[in-house]
């Protein structure tokens, strides 16, 4: 009689942790990310196409990921899938609860860079009301412009500015989101008509720029945490390959100086 099977391999799967799933090249790939590490956090900076957290068909994200850098590390924020930069991961609960009041009570700063499809009117300012799900012409679920009182309304507001554009077809833009609502910025760059280069899902009639890559142009660029026992940490993603190329075809300086968008 061969040997018989070990009575708890049928749960073999359920018993082995995140931590032993993870291969040394996902190690590799989430570390690789780090742009900065303290006792309370890490600091990544994610790249276009990955998403933070798993669904029905995303098996790759960075939550499974997240044993690769420590016991207890858990999301704080979160990002588009198609959206690449500055990503904040707790180490602890306790860093978990500080870092997430300062989204909460908006005491943490949020600077996106974005290269719209056309320029938006005015170019500058603010764009502010309510929002909510709906469906797109395809069937998938997006955010729609919708009036206090609606099913589902949530009041979203931004703060905006074009710091340079090439000529009428696509503009260099640094927005501040005053609130964390999905897709908040993709929507309401639709709606000042100069939707994101490539999005997906917030389109126009418009053909985009010419010569870009077909990858969301948005890029959560900075950030700074208000620290509980005083001063601040500011982290700062590079571009990602798809924008530097496309701010080195449409002679913008990733180097301007951006005057503070004021809340």
């Amino acid at each position: 009689i061969p040997p018989l099977p070990d009575p708890m391999a049928s749960n073999l799967d359920e018993n082995i942790s995140k931590k032993a799933k993870i291969t040394n090249k996902e190690t590799d790939f989430i570390r690789a990310m780090v742009m900065f590490e303290n006792d309370e956090l890490f600091a990544l900076n994610k790249p276009a196409g990955l998403a933070v957290q798993g669904g029905s068909k995303t098996h790759k994200h960075i939550d499974r990921l997240l044993p690769a850098l420590g016991e207890g590390c858990r999301l704080v924020h979160r990002l588009d899938r198609d959206t690449s930069g500055v990503l904040i991961i707790a180490k602890n609960a306790m860093a978990a609860r500080w870092i997430g009041k300062a989204f909460q009570s908006r005491k943490a700063v949020k600077i996106y860079w974005g290269i719209s499809n056309g320029v938006p009117h005015p170019k500058e300012g603010e764009i502010k009301g309510y929002i909510a799900k709906g469906e797109g012409l395809d069937g998938r679920e997006i955010m729609a412009a919708v009036h206090h009182g609606d099913e589902g309304a949530k009041y979203a507001k931004t703060l905006y500015k074009t710091v340079a554009s090439a000529g009428k077809r696509a503009a260099f833009i640094a927005m501040r989101p005053m609130t964390g609502r999905k897709h908040q910025l993709r929507l309401h760059m639709q709606l000042l008509g100069a939707p994101l280069a490539y999005d997906p899902k917030y389109l126009t009639d418009r053909e985009p720029p010419g010569g870009l890559d077909p990858i969301l142009h948005l890029h959560a660029k900075s950030l700074i945490l208000e620290m509980p026992k005083g001063g601040n940490l500011h982290f700062d993603a590079p571009l990602p390959p798809h924008m530097e190329k496309a701010f080195d075809m449409l002679g913008f300086d990733e180097n301007a100086e951006i005057e503070a968008m004021e809340a």
